[in-house]
């Protein structure tokens, strides 16, 4: 074994004290959507869905600043733009419907929520039997406002009976996204294949949605054909039917708010899709005339590559 020297100078540890080289946390992110600015807080862009946040961020999330192993503190959050390729109008829509669903929910300043009314449901009543939760409490349908998001990423491809040059094959394209654009309706190509392939799981799949929230007739609440792509995105958001029902101008407390535990039960099927999004494709093939008003037929060959994405977001 080594003698430990008695020289006070070569007992002083001679390792530098090290930086705080951890970075800071953001608190708000500004964003460049295809030119358009968006200052968005943290705890936002953390409630949006796992779909969205993988369109807006392909490559991870980052929520620290990349520069800041050595700053002082000073607040450089406004000189830090993320340019993010996503259509800045459909991000718009997802923010604003989330921003009412949880001033609805959670109230604001001058309207209680509604989770204030249905607050004793969570404090003082048991799970039923059925429940997958010990307690009200953990019952995230009680005290979240769950949001169902469906996604529509639609490729086509256009197939002319007729040889088409460059410039009329481009108009041709034009022609039939705008007439891809205009089908808003949600459940209509769906339904169309489970028509013709009898497809018992793709029946299930819209009954299930059409139970926990959406009409048979919906139409897509944001649509657009995305630049220099033949490619239609499109967004649907509705608030899921839990089976809570809210009376806020009853006398009795109990009577403000009931609960229908069967519809409970069939919206809590909804939570495997919480942050684990689930996807279909499948394709679409119709013949659709392109003539405009008062020429002869145009008919085209339409073929649609279909993914959808479903989730549960839960603000």
């Amino acid at each position: 074994m080594a003698a430990v020297s008695s020289n006070p100078i070569t007992q002083v540890s001679q390792t530098l004290p090290q930086p705080n080289l951890q970075p800071q946390l953001l608190t708000r992110l500004q964003l460049d959507l295809r030119g358009a600015r968006f200052n968005v807080d943290r705890e936002t862009i953390m409630n949006l869905p796992e779909s969205v946040l993988l369109c807006l961020f392909p490559n991870g999330l980052v929520l620290s600043r990349q520069s800041v192993a050595l700053s002082d503190g000073g607040d450089e959050e406004d000189d830090e733009v993320y340019g993010v390729d996503f259509d800045p109008e459909c991000f718009g829509f997802v923010l604003s419907f989330f921003r009412t669903a949880a001033d609805t929910f959670y109230g604001t300043s001058t309207n209680p929520g509604l989770l204030a009314l249905q607050q004793h449901l969570i404090d003082t009543i048991p799970s039923p039997p059925s429940s997958d939760f010990q307690s009200p409490s953990q019952n995230p349908l009680l005290t979240k406002q769950a949001i169902i998001v469906l996604r529509e990423e639609l490729e086509y491809f256009a197939i002319p009976h007729h040889g088409a040059a460059n410039d009329a094959m481009l108009n041709l394209k034009r022609a039939c996204g705008q007439n891809l654009l205009e089908k808003r309706t949600i459940f209509t190509a769906l339904q169309r294949n489970v028509n013709k392939e009898n497809n018992v799981a793709e029946q299930h799949l819209i009954d299930m949605l059409c139970q926990s929230g959406f009409d048979r007739d919906d139409v897509w609440g944001y649509r657009a054909l995305e630049p220099s792509r033949c490619c239609i995105s499109s967004i649907a958001l509705v608030l899921l039917k839990t089976g809570i029902t809210h009376n806020p101008s009853a006398a009795n407390r109990d009577d403000k708010v009931a609960v229908d535990y069967v519809q409970m039960s069939t919206a809590q099927k909804l939570l495997l899709f919480w942050r684990k999004p689930a996807r279909k494709c499948w394709w679409d093939g119709v013949d659709v005339d392109l003539a405009h008003e008062g020429g002869s037929e145009h008919i085209v060959k339409l073929w649609a590559r279909r993914v959808w994405t479903l989730e549960l977001s839960l603000v």
